[in-house]
């Protein structure tokens, strides 16, 4: 069975890395320009994993998982946080916010099929 992963970041290199790794491993991915669009993106469609930048422009991170865990549908979705942001503190409020996890970038390919596999069992 094929997952669907919504990939959010504002890096068009880091979305075609994301892409290339997931697709690469037989998932399907979305990706998303920014928080506003992964939102839009998002509604009315489900996903099986979100992984979402911290700093974007129009919505970050933060704010994306926050309104993400307000629907219904993706309360209990996985949602990593994919960022160069790595204190205590900001993970501290990803998870407040409902962030599942957290990995830094630059990413190990291997290290997020890891991860991803980990968290949505497959």
């Amino acid at each position: 069975m094929s997952h669907d992963i919504l990939a959010v970041d504002d890096s068009a290199s880091i979305r075609q890395m994301l892409a290339f790794t997931l697709k690469g491993a037989g998932f399907r991915v979305t990706e998303a320009v920014d928080g506003q669009d992964g939102l839009d993106k998002a509604r009315g469609k489900s996903f099986h994993l979100v992984l979402t930048d911290q700093n974007m422009p129009r919505m970050d991170g933060l704010s994306l998982v926050r309104a993400l865990r307000g629907q219904a549908a993706y309360r209990g979705t996985p949602i990593l946080m994919l960022t160069t942001e790595s204190s205590d503190a900001m993970k501290a409020q990803g998870r407040a916010a409902g962030a599942t996890g957290w990995l830094v970038k630059p990413f190990d390919p291997n290290k997020l099929l890891e991860v991803v596999r980990k968290v949505i069992g497959g």
